[in-house]
């Protein structure tokens, strides 16, 4: 079979698994707009989202509604629409580019976090929240009001606890094993707390989605810019939905093999092969509308453990 030429493989996977076009803004956001001063003209939107087949109907749409939920905020300049991601928003860009840019497998102590939310110590609505809001991250519910994992990020979970109104209300302590008492062992906990196997799926299907790119890669003496950051915004889409399910835990308590480890190495290689390309195509498209558009900022450079070695 011949091999797809890049063009090829993005029309490919824009027909057979097109993205929601509001995920794509916010990817594009997160990976793009983020490291070049958090702002951009919506004309500069528009020409980024276009070779991925969104429309300009569909890309204001997208943007309005993330205005509409805080996401972005909006200022206007003549008949041009400017954004911005918005201050309160900021947190949870940095919390999820710490996970998709970060490797897998967290140094791990065996200690637990442990949640607990007694009877009447908070109301309804709130214990909803906050057990959605730290499902999202990875926690699990062991028992009503007592939620659990073994390597959350502490700063997240503050900025989560402070966010839903949950700072003062409930405990958040640690927990160990205790040696010698003839109990469960505690990393069985994994077993009871998350079903793994969507996870391991959706990596290997990450995975077998990829692997033709990073063989394009290696064969393609040049692709164009347009291309590389249509493939590093697909990329980092996929992963990213992929990673959203993925609870975190430690290495140490997965099965073995882990799938997230090749899919983490593999999304390194893409992203490291396309990012210079890529970068050329967001300028170019960002300065049409804003000459002064920075340069990436040295945290992007620091992204799957540095781009530029």
């Amino acid at each position: 079979m011949t091999q797809r030429t890049s063009g090829e493989w993005i029309d490919h996977f824009l027909t057979i698994d097109p993205p929601r076009h509001k995920s794509l803004v916010m990817t594009v956001c997160g990976d793009a707009i983020a490291p070049h001063g958090g702002a951009f003209w919506l004309g500069s939107m528009i020409e980024l989202l276009a070779p991925l087949g969104v429309s300009d109907r569909l890309v204001r749409t997208s943007v309005f509604r993330l205005v509409q939920e805080g996401w972005l905020i909006a200022s206007r300049e003549g008949r041009r629409s400017r954004y911005a991601l918005a201050p309160k928003a900021l947190p949870r860009f940095e919390r999820a580019n710490r996970r998709i840019y970060s490797p897998p497998g967290l140094d791990w102590d065996g200690r637990w976090m442990v949640v607990l939310a007694p009877n009447g110590s908070i109301d309804g609505d709130l214990r909803a929240l906050l057990r959605k809001e730290l499902e999202w991250e990875g926690f699990t519910m062991l028992a009503t009001g007592v939620m659990a994992h073994p390597a959350p990020d502490r700063d997240t979970l503050r900025e989560i606890l402070a966010r839903a109104g949950a700072a003062g209300k409930v405990f958040a302590c640690e927990m160990a094993e205790w040696p010698g008492t003839g109990s469960r062992p505690l990393p069985e906990l994994v077993g009871d707390g998350w079903d793994l196997s969507g996870v391991i799926g959706s990596y290997r299907q990450f995975i077998a989605t990829f692997t033709p790119v990073r063989a394009l890669l290696d064969k393609s003496a040049q692709i164009g810019p347009q291309d590389a950051f249509a493939l590093r915004t697909l990329l980092i889409h996929a992963y990213r939905r992929v990673q959203l399910h993925d609870p975190m835990l430690p290495l140490a308590l997965l099965p073995t093999p882990w799938p997230g480890t090749d899919a983490y190495e593999l999304a390194k290689d893409i992203y490291r092969l396309t990012q210079a390309q890529a970068e050329e195509h967001i300028m170019a498209m960002l300065r049409k509308e804003d000459e002064a558009t920075p340069q990436a900022d040295r945290v992007f450079y620091e992204r799957f453990g540095g781009l530029l070695d």
